[in-house]
């Protein structure tokens, strides 16, 4: 048995009644799953309101749940040494004992001032769901044991109940509980599952106490080998990190829709019910085309065809479920015995760590771009296992002969590939050569099926001939190409009279270069557009000595409405962004209008509840044009921070375009519920404007003091303002309360 498939009959055959028991071992293992899938975005919304910043919030609670389900697989494989009745009895005390953290909140305590939030949320997660999360994910793979024990039959398939309910509790959350329920409800919702879930985890314990003889294997399993182990861990740890490289890569350089996330995240729970399932057909069809999908999949990864980003997307979704059902069958396909199945799954677990925390710690540390997608796609293609699809290329790559032409075909690619971007002999550089070095390479790439290692070269060369040579070509470029755990930032020019700052596919900024016309406003930030209208009526509104803040620095364009006498401060989250906008030169905005500007870094909401001295009179928020909304500053807890932050008469003025959200009821709903009086300016440039570079806007006006818009709305004229509309039963975000999907714009 040892480091191959189990050699321990695994039939569907078993004693009378094994049914029932696979059927009652199945629903224990599906709802503990879908537990530890609704508590996840469950506990990160919980926090957001108190750490801030949504982005790496989510980084530290993936690498939590990532760590707990590592220790939960860890304590699942040391447990099973003992006899299977003190299994039950230890496991079973430490549900009862983690019951006493119950229900679900945070545990006490703001982040300290001295100290990282990259450690501190961490452990406020470990501290505040850290037993109930440990004890409920060892039940998976402690069920399929027990299972075992009581003579049910291969276990291995109810690892496809398991993801089926991850699947669920996913989906459930965004669908059906966050629209639905405010926090509270939801943590006592999740006790409710939690107390269901102790029920059927003690019925199955009972079947290993009430005196059914207990099946053990008929032989001593061998220990399991290293090098089986590594490879479980490697066939493991690709497809985690694929679905979370899937995931950056759509919205960096497709598109940015709203809980995209949940799909990559889906596509990979459901790859394991595929290729752990009874049956194998479907598992078997989807590895036999694995190859060519990939081949697919890596060109579209970097082909960067703007026009079509449904299709782009598509395809590198298609691509992650087919790779991560291929290498999880390789994975089932050399499975061990069910003796050993806690080790299998421990691995497994290590293995999905590793390409969680490669993707969200190491690549980020390590590159510009998202490399990590593409780097992943090569070694997914080094391990993919295929036969040729042809016979001659079968015979082909036999013999000592492969190595020779296997080596040869890789430099020759590499040359093609490098010619066809122009990166050697420049002057032949044309669409028609790189349409050859194309085709060349994608021929020599289906031929390489069934010779792992030409055809991850070419995959390779392919992507590299794709935009592959440009993106390296970019990263050589000083500033060019900027990451952080916020996204990737790109500074390009549009020809010779702008340049521009694109997060993901974003726009965040852009600079007129024209000379004399370096220091005026443009894209959303146009003279004519809300808070352009806002900030030029600032003097008459407040007097010379005017005090503004403005949360979200861009690339600083708002800088250049200051006038002399007035105290501005910016607020920004992402310390790459003050680079770009004061210290890389790429913008001059604060160079030319506020050279010594205030800068406070941090989340805003939370900087601006602690801040002391006086209130300031205008406070502009603009953080809600990219797909990742910072939920917790649209909610009712926030406009009372701002609130309790401007004087009585100042004026709030929020940025609500964004192409897929419509944020207008949630502002409505707001002002309505916090005493506002608010107006709306939706700004469209004119065309004769268009050397200006001035973009469609949507900002809103608010304010306790019904005078200070009145006098907003007549110094810069009534009828360049309107009543934000709401939307009748739409409930006001709170930080208990609060969901996207009511308005993603293409759902209504």
């Amino acid at each position: 048995m040892g480091s191959g498939a189990s050699t321990e009959p695994l039939s569907d055959s078993a004693p009378v009644g094994a049914t029932a028991g696979r059927w009652r071992f199945a629903a224990t293992i599906c709802v503990g799953s879908f537990l530890l899938f609704l508590v996840q975005p469950m506990v990160a919304k919980m926090a957001l309101p108190r750490v801030g910043g949504a982005p790496s919030l989510w980084n530290s609670a993936m690498l939590v749940y990532q760590a707990l389900l590592l220790g939960g697989y860890t304590y699942a494989h040391f447990v099973t040494r003992l006899r299977p009745v003190a299994q039950a009895r230890v496991h079973l005390a430490l549900f009862a004992l983690a019951a006493l953290t119950l229900p679900i909140s945070l545990m006490a305590g703001d982040i300290p001032a001295d100290v990282n939030p990259i450690f501190w949320v961490p452990w406020l997660l470990i501290a505040s769901i850290g037993p109930l999360f440990f004890v409920v994910a060892a039940q998976a793979p402690l069920m399929q044991r027990w299972f075992t024990l009581t003579g049910g039959g291969d276990p291995y398939p109810l690892y496809a109940a398991s993801n089926l309910g991850s699947f669920s509790g996913l989906i459930a959350y965004p669908l059906l509980v966050e629209p639905f329920m405010p926090l509270a409800q939801q943590s006592w919702l999740w006790t409710c599952g939690y107390i269901l879930l102790f029920a059927l985890m003690a019925w199955c314990a009972w079947m290993l106490q009430r005196g059914v003889p207990v099946v053990e294997a008929s032989h001593a399993a061998e220990p399991l080998q290293a090098g089986q182990v590594a490879r479980w861990i490697i066939l493991a740890a690709i497809p985690s990190g694929l679905m979370l490289s899937t995931s950056l890569h759509l919205t960096t350089d497709i598109v940015a829709m709203p809980l995209l996330w949940v799909i990559p995240l889906g596509l990979y729970l459901l790859s394991f019910s595929v290729a752990f399932a009874t049956g194998r057909a479907l598992a078997n069809a989807i590895t036999a085309v694995a190859p060519l999908v990939l081949i697919i999949g890596g060109c579209a990864a970097l082909a960067g065809v703007r026009g079509f980003p449904l299709t782009m997307a598509v395809a590198a979704l298609l691509t992650l479920f087919v790779v991560a059902v291929a290498l999880h069958t390789r994975m089932y396909d050399t499975r061990p015995a069910p003796a050993q199945l806690t080790g299998f799954y421990l691995a497994m677990s290590v293995g999905g760590v590793l390409g969680g925390v490669f993707c969200a710690i190491i690549a980020p540390l390590l590159f510009d771009w998202t490399y990590e997608h593409p780097l992943l796609l090569v070694a997914a293609a080094l391990c993919i296992g295929r036969k040729p699809l042809f016979g001659w290329a079968e015979r082909l790559w036999a013999g000592s002969r492969r190595y020779v032409l296997t080596a040869a075909l890789l430099v020759i690619g590499l040359l093609v590939s490098m010619a066809g971007e122009g990166v050697i002999l420049p002057s032949l550089k044309s669409e028609g050569l790189r349409a050859a070095a194309f085709v060349f390479l994608c021929a020599v790439a289906v031929v390489a099926i069934g010779n792992r290692l030409l055809l991850a070269g070419m995959l390779a060369y392919l992507m590299l001939c794709l935009g592959g040579w440009n993106k390296l070509a970019l990263s050589a470029q000083d500033g060019a190409l900027t990451r952080s755990y916020f996204g990737v930032y790109q500074v390009r020019n549009r020809g010779s009279d702008v340049r521009v700052l694109v997060h993901g596919t974003t726009l965040h900024g852009m600079q007129n270069r024209t000379p004399g016309l370096e220091a005026m406003p443009t894209s959303y930030y146009a003279p004519r557009s809300g808070v352009g209208l806002a900030m030029r009526a600032a003097p008459r509104l407040y007097g010379p000595d005017a005090r503004i803040g403005v949360v979200g620095l861009g690339t600083g364009t708002l800088g250049c409405y200051r006038q002399p006498g007035q105290s501005w401060r910016f607020y920004e989250i992402d310390p790459v962004m003050i680079r770009l906008a004061r210290d890389s030169g790429a913008f001059t905005f604060l160079a030319r209008c506020q050279p010594r500007p205030d800068i406070a870094l941090g989340d805003a909401r939370i900087m601006l509840s602690q801040e002391k001295g006086p209130p300031l009179d205008i406070l502009a928020v603009d953080a809600f044009s990219s797909d990742s909304v910072p939920m917790h500053l649209l909610t009712r807890e926030a406009f009372a921070t701002y609130a309790k932050r401007l004087n009585p008469e100042g004026l709030l003025l929020v940025h609500i375009s964004n192409r897929y959200l419509d944020l207008e009821p949630v502002i409505a709903a707001a002002a309505k519920e916090g005493g506002w009086d608010a107006r709306m300016r939706f700004y469209q440039p004119a065309i004769k404007d268009a050397r200006y570079h001035y973009s469609a806007s949507n900002w809103i006006a608010m304010s306790r003091s019904r005078a200070t818009l009145a006098r907003l709305t007549a110094t810069t004229g009534e009828d360049l303002w309107q009543d934000p509309t709401g939307r009748p039963g739409f409930r006001a975000w709170t930080d208990d309360y609060g969901s996207i999907l009511p308005i993603i714009k293409s759902l209504r």
